[in-house]
Parts: C-alpha cells; structure tokens; sequence
C-alpha cells in the first residue's frame, strides 16, 4: 500500500501580492512501495484534496511514480473564490519540482498533469522547464490567454520542449471542438509527441476536479471515456518518463 503524507517545499523566489510571503508551499504526497521510477507533480484547481483526486494519486504512485500535489491555493484566504494562475502557480510547480529532484528523481523523469486552469498551466510548464512529459485535462485559454502576460495555447504550443497529451470533452462549453480544432493544429508543429483525445458526449463537470475514477457502469460512455483518460494519461507517462 503506498503511502500519503503531507511535506513542505521552499519557494525559490518570494510570490506575489503580501507584504510577508511564504517561504514554503504545503504538498500533499503519495510515495510507491519501492523505488520511485519518477515524479509527477498534479496541479489542481480544487480547494480540497476530494477522494477522487487521491484515488488518482495513489494509482500514479502504485504505477511506481512518488506523486506529488502542491496546495496551490496556499495564498489566499479560506472562504476566498480568487482563480490561481500565473506567476505563484508556476513558482509552486517549481518549488514541488525542486522537492522531487532532492529526492532523487531527476528532471527529466518528473512529469506534470493538470486539471483546468492548471492544465493550461501544464502546457505552458512543458514548454519552459526540464519536465519529461505534460498531460492537460481540460485546459482553457486555447484562443484567448487565460491572464495578462501569458500566450494563448495555440501560440504556445509549437513551442513544446516534452510530450504533451491533452485531454478535452466535447460538450465543454469552455473548451469548444472548434478552438480544441484549432489546438490540435498548433500541436503538429511542435517538435516533440503531441497528442489531442475528444471525448464525445463528456461534459466536463467545474465543481469536482476531472480526476478519472475506475469505479461506476462500465457501460455508461462517460464513465468509459474517464476510463479511457486515465488508461492514456498513465500510459503517456509509461511512455515518455524513462
């Protein structure tokens, strides 16, 4: 049985927006049973670490891989509802790729997944650090950047430096099949393995994070197509972290 725990990572650099900023971001860990073959490091746009989220994380890790979530939300107050993006989600996914390269995995064996707005974030991570290998559920600011300072996806994405997998339902009404189109177009022209799944019929739900449990009718199509994602997203990984 892997095991979870929770840990600190130092910040390389002060974040923004406080007078006196942490110098640390809370982790939320799962560790393999044996040796870790890599790192990936889920960012998430949830407040809460929901089960679904867990379960996730420790099948990463009963794959092999020490499986590490910063708190992204660690800024800001309890009850606030402020979006994170931008320059602190990056310096966490530093601060957590950092913690995983003290430990022993090196860089490009350290892969990151994530969910929403820091699926965006993923790409733009694979496209600027040493990672391995990128996966991205759901990412938004295909067209249009999602902050000030930050390119759109379609132009980021020829600038890929890991393999990406991203991952997109249909009838999200946040990332149409006509810009997911056009992002699938951008991606060919990168050099590095692309790969863009629809799933037809799956709605992505923004009150939950879009983790992929294995549980439910195996005969609905969406609990097929999250079956399927998270068969790909482990995969992808399987792949390209060596």
């Amino acid at each position: 049985m892997s095991g979870i725990f929770t840990d600190r990572a130092v910040l390389r650099s002060p974040g923004e927006h406080s007078d006196e900023p942490p110098v640390h971001v809370p982790l939320t860990a799962v560790e393999p049973d044996g040796p870790a073959r890599g790192g990936i490091v889920v960012l998430h746009e949830s407040r809460e670490f929901t089960d679904a989220l867990l379960d996730l994380m420790r099948s990463l890790a009963a794959e092999g891989w020490l499986t590490v979530a910063p708190h992204l939300f660690h800024r800001e107050p309890l009850h606030s509802t402020a979006e994170v993006f931008g320059d602190n989600l990056f310096a966490d996914f530093d601060a957590a790729f950092d913690w995983l390269t003290g430990r022993g995995v090196y860089a490009d064996c350290v892969g990151v997944l994530g969910f929403d707005d820091a699926g965006t974030a993923a790409l733009l991570v694979a496209t600027s650090r040493p990672v391995g290998a990128a996966v991205s559920v759901s990412a938004r600011g295909i067209l249009q950047p999602l902050a000030e300072g930050a390119p759109a996806l379609v132009d980021a994405a020829p600038k890929l430096q890991a393999p990406w997998l991203g991952l997109y339902g249909e009838d999200d009404p946040g990332t149409p099949p006509e810009e997911v189109e056009r992002l699938r177009d951008a991606i060919a022209r990168a050099e590095v393995a692309t790969l863009v799944v629809s799933y037809s019929g799956l709605e992505h739900r923004a009150d939950e994070p879009p983790a992929f449990p294995a549980n439910g009718d195996d005969n609905d199509p969406a609990a097929q197509a999250m079956m399927d994602a998270q068969r790909r997203i482990f995969d992808w990984f399987d792949g390209n972290l060596r």
